[in-house]
This record gives C-alpha cells, structure tokens and sequence, in this order.
C-alpha cells in the first residue's frame, strides 16, 4: 500500500501562515502529478493545488495569491505554502499523488483559521 505521509495542520489566526508537506516513495513521486485537496465539513472535496512533474503548477481561484505549491525531487516532498489564511481556508487538507494509471491519498491533516 502506498503511503503518503502529510504533516503542517494545525490552528492559526486569520491573516497567519502555515506550511503542509507531503512525502511520497521516491517510486511514485517522481512520475505523478502532486497535489492538495481539502474537504470542508458538509462540503465537497476541491483541488487547492496541484504541480505537475515538470513544475507547472495549477490553483483554485479562491487561493491564487496566497498558496504556492512546490516540489523537491530530492525529499520526494510536495508541499503547500499558505499565507494570509482566512476562516473558509478550514478543511482537512488531503495530499494526491496521480498519474493516468494509479491516485493515491494521505490521511489528510486538519487546518483550522481562527478569526
């Protein structure tokens, strides 16, 4: 089973910053897509990000400006810089590593933005 390790969730007051990092098996990461996803509650899962293996990166209208996505081939690490959070920036953020034969998940961590 492949596993993808999150890490980076936690409490933070609006206008603060958090980072998420995801470790992926050298295997998977260095051909798949990487990207985080989060799940409000009551609300559907969204893509926040996504960076494919070259580095074009990929971001939902409602954080462009404040996350960046980047990925470091050397730690077969992704991971999600989020600056000036808001209080609908709470969900529990998923990490994916895909490719058009396999999508695999983390465990999600949660994010939660006080206001």
């Amino acid at each position: 089973q492949v596993q993808l390790v999150e890490s980076g969730g936690g409490l933070v007051q609006a206008g603060g910053s958090l980072r998420l990092a995801c470790a992926a098996p050298g295997s998977i990461f260095r051909f798949s897509t990487m990207g985080w996803y989060r799940q409000a509650p009551g609300k559907q899962r969204e893509l926040v990000a996504a960076i494919t293996i070259s580095g074009r990166t990929n971001y939902a209208d409602s954080v462009k400006g404040r996350f960046t996505i980047s990925r470091d081939h050397a730690k077969n690490t992704v991971y999600l810089q989020m600056n000036s959070l808001k209080p609908e920036d709470t969900a529990v953020y998923y990490c994916n590593s895909e490719s058009p034969y396999y999508a695999y998940w983390g465990q999600g961590t949660q994010v939660t933005v006080s206001s």
